[in-house]
């Protein structure tokens, strides 16, 4: 299972999780809610009946300060205080659940983000290796077909088709054009053509010539050689 999937799985458990701690929270409100009317009602009642006491003699001034709340009331207020930390508990316990999930995110964004990257690199690499290839295979090509060349046709793309990579700035130009060799080529029969190779579209071809071909260049060198 990838990082993807394990996840996805640990977070599709958060919601439920979640609904649980607030569903408890919710009832531990309702029991505080009681607990809490239930103690004043008691307090109240039994401010009222030192009141009463005090009024009627039966509570004398010096023993005013030894009066407090009875041992019910009292257990009234602790109970409601252990309510509260259970529900303090369970807010915390939710925040750090949503918080792990937070985090654990972040590690796998920054895990996607390494692999992107690593892909990218990779994939650079390969295309920029491609067309070095490319021009090597080119300056093969032009090399050996120098001198007594034949006509012949070059199944190189352009490096700049698709993708934006860098030109090699030592990779030989042909053409009027002075580009890189790509695509359909021919060569100037005139074994001392400064130019050497031309790409079809720059020279209105579309198939190879049959026979001897002449760059425009070279047609009228080769004209005036015949007339002498």
């Amino acid at each position: 299972m990838g990082f993807l999937e394990d996840f996805q799985a640990s977070f599709e458990s958060l919601p439920t999780l979640l609904e649980r701690n607030y569903g408890l929270m919710r009832e531990l409100d309702k029991s505080l809610q009681g607990v809490q009317q239930q103690n004043e009602q008691r307090c109240e009642q039994e401010i009222e009946d030192i009141k009463q006491g005090i009024e009627s003699g039966n509570i004398t001034r010096s023993r005013s300060s030894l009066i407090r709340f009875s041992d019910e009331a009292l257990d009234e207020q602790k109970h409601c205080i252990r309510i509260a930390d259970e529900k303090v508990a369970l807010a915390t316990q939710a925040y750090d659940m949503v918080d792990a999930h937070i985090q654990q995110l972040d590690q796998y964004m920054r895990k996607l983000e390494e692999l992107r990257q690593e892909r990218e690199l990779a994939t650079g690499a390969g295309a920029g290796a491609s067309n070095a290839d490319a021009s090597t295979r080119s300056r093969r090509i032009a090399e050996s077909n120098r001198g007594g060349r034949k006509k012949s046709q070059l199944a190189v793309e352009p490096a700049s088709i698709g993708l934006e990579l860098p030109v090699d700035p030592n990779e030989p130009t042909y053409c009027f054009c002075n580009q890189v060799s790509y695509g359909e080529m021919v060569a100037c029969d005139n074994p001392d053509c400064k130019i050497e190779w031309f790409h079809f579209g720059c020279v209105g071809l579309k198939e190879q010539p049959k026979g001897t071909w002449y760059c425009s260049n070279c047609v009228g060198i080769q004209k005036r050689r015949k007339g002498k």
